[in-house]
């Protein structure tokens, strides 16, 4: 199970191995606050990419496809969340304020997509 969270809501037992999937470091928390297991910035999306998304909800399915494109060429980065995944709970986290629309959502999708693949 993948599941996504903001960074800054509190950690559940829940959440299984946790995982930060933003290329910036988030504003104000402590990495000891958070019970990461990593911190995955070379997954995220490239500076190109977030600059030109920017969050805007209109350019949404253009930066998941791009994103998805930037992850295709790049399976060293995503495979180890896979394989996490495949063994339990994982939950990505994010600092974006918006949470339908944000480079955790996308990657989940992906990584979702990427497991289904394999088991059919």
């Amino acid at each position: 199970m993948i599941k996504v969270k903001r960074v800054y809501d509190p950690p559940s037992s829940r959440d299984g191995r946790r995982f930060l999937v933003d290329r910036l470091w988030p504003r104000g928390v402590k990495r000891d606050a958070l019970s990461l297991v990593d911190w995955l910035k070379d997954i995220a999306p490239s500076d190109t990419l977030r600059r030109w998304f920017a969050h805007d909800p209109s350019r949404w399915e253009t930066f998941k496809r791009r994103y998805a494109a930037e992850l295709d060429r790049r399976p060293e980065a995503w495979r180890p969340l896979l394989e996490a995944a495949r063994r339990g709970t994982v939950t990505l986290l994010y600092s974006a304020r918006d949470p339908e629309h944000n480079n955790a959502v996308a990657l989940k999708t992906y990584l979702e997509a990427k497991l289904k693949k394999k088991s059919s």
